[in-house]
């Protein structure tokens, strides 16, 4: 079932755990445990499994462990930024739901879900995964970005973005010419439900200005009241603004 699939288990229950890993293991996987918070970032880095079945680690210590995959900048200590996440929780608790979600969980399912199930949700994700590994590279006039490598290019040089960032630049370089609304890049990159109050998008498209600003462009507009879009008419390869 799962030929070719590396797996990560994470919970701070051994024999929950390991159950769950020997049944993943005879089912043809590669599974790789991690007990703890450190364990699991350093087994994510190293081993680069193909989905993280995150379980109780912990109060918080789940959630927090999401935001830090995340968040990774794509240096080869730390795990893959779109690592895809099935967070185990329970389900009764709509808190804990809502929290696993909001932190960047790909999939959410309770704790007693059955085994043949859990698969059938592991190899959802795994389909997703696929599609966007196979994602191409979108060019933007002196911009390329690479989604199945996560990283980003302005007049060949590497711009180094963090995994939000990241994702925020790569939603608008899909439809350069378009204006996004805040509630459809809340709702994309972090999750967050329609009528959120944050200020997370505004930091962060921020930040991300002043990184493409830095090789001379001014790729990011912010439309006041709508949302964000990248500039229509930029210069082509090769050139930078005066």
């Amino acid at each position: 079932m799962f030929d070719s699939t590396v797996l990560l288990v994470a919970d701070a229950n051994d024999d929950r755990r390991t159950f769950l890993a020997e049944q993943l293991t005879a089912d043809t996987a590669t599974v790789f445990q991690g007990c703890d918070r450190a364990q699991t970032i350093a087994r994510a880095a190293v081993h680069r499994p193909d989905v993280l079945v995150l379980g109780d680690l912990g109060v918080g210590v789940s959630v927090e462990l999401i935001r830090v995959v995340r968040g990774s900048t794509g240096l080869p200590s730390e795990p893959s930024a779109d690592l895809p996440v099935l967070a185990l929780v329970d389900t009764a608790d709509e808190l804990a739901v809502l929290r696993a979600f909001h932190a960047g969980a790909d999939d959410v399912a309770d704790r007693g879900i059955g085994y043949t199930v859990l698969c059938a949700r592991l190899l959802v994700l795994l389909g997703r995964a696929g599609s966007r590994t196979s994602a191409p590279t979108v060019k933007v006039g002196p911009l390329q970005v690479s989604s199945a490598r996560r990283r980003a290019w302005l007049h060949g040089g590497s711009v180094e973005l963090s995994g939000k960032e990241f994702a925020l630049l790569a939603m608008l370089a899909s439809d350069p010419t378009r204006v996004f609304t805040r509630e459809e890049l809340l709702r994309e990159v972090w999750g967050f439900y329609p009528g959120a109050r944050t200020r997370t998008l505004d930091s962060h498209a921020s930040r991300l200005r002043r990184k493409l600003r830095a090789y001379g462009d001014e790729l990011l507009v912010n439309v006041w009241g709508v949302g964000y879009s990248l500039v229509a008419d930029m210069p082509v390869a090769g050139e930078r603004a005066a």
